[in-house]
């Protein structure tokens, strides 16, 4: 899944407006809020004690993200499978947008994203930053929920707090998935790997 989007997805920039979009024009899939610099803008414009819109507006963008580019696809019916390869891909698409290295390892009863130079890490003396890590959160959880993965969500260690990396966790709620489809915890030389590569 994750190759096949890497070839299918097309990030354009149209130069009269200054948006992105992907693939064909036509398709009409502007991404003008998921830049991640307007995005920084917009956490700084929300100020403090906007934990909700911050979430709901991140779930609002990863719906959108996932019902656009998907097509309004079903999931419904599909096996966990296959939506662990979608959520893996997405969170390529999301790298290759800009938002830093993203990496998701699917555990028995959760799910962890890990964020590693993401603009938060620039912007590590702005206050507001820690909005970004809100809106990050409900950008996953939007996702997530797409696919009918029904989670708790929190973030677990973050950049501006001291951590080497944002960290999110997202707690199935009422299942487990099979054995096989657990991903073994990586190696430090994985990620030494993984961070050179970015």
């Amino acid at each position: 899944m994750s190759k096949r989007l890497k070839k299918d997805l097309n990030i354009n920039i149209e130069e009269k407006d200054g948006q992105l979009f992907l693939g064909d024009k036509k398709k009409d899939m502007r991404l003008v809020m998921l830049r991640p610099n307007e995005i920084m803008e917009f956490c700084e414009f929300t100020g403090t004690n906007a934990d909700d819109i911050l979430s709901w507006v991140g779930k609002t963008l990863g719906k959108s993200f996932m019902e656009q580019f998907f097509y309004h696809k079903d999931w419904s019916n599909e096996p966990m499978a296959v939506k662990k390869e979608v959520v893996l891909g997405t969170l390529e698409a999301l790298m290759l947008m800009g938002y830093g290295g993203i990496v998701g390892f699917f555990k028995k009863d959760h799910i962890l994203i890990n964020v590693y130079g993401s603009l938060a890490t620039e912007e590590k003396e702005n206050i507001m930053a820690k909005n970004l890590c809100l809106l990050n959160l409900g950008i996953f959880t939007g996702i997530l929920s797409v696919l009918g993965l029904d989670t708790d969500a929190e973030e677990i260690e973050c950049i501006l707090t001291g951590g080497e990396k944002c960290s999110f966790r997202f707690d199935f709620i009422g299942e487990e998935i099979d054995d096989g489809l657990v991903d073994p915890e990586p190696s430090e030389e994985t990620v030494s790997d993984f961070l050179a590569s970015l």
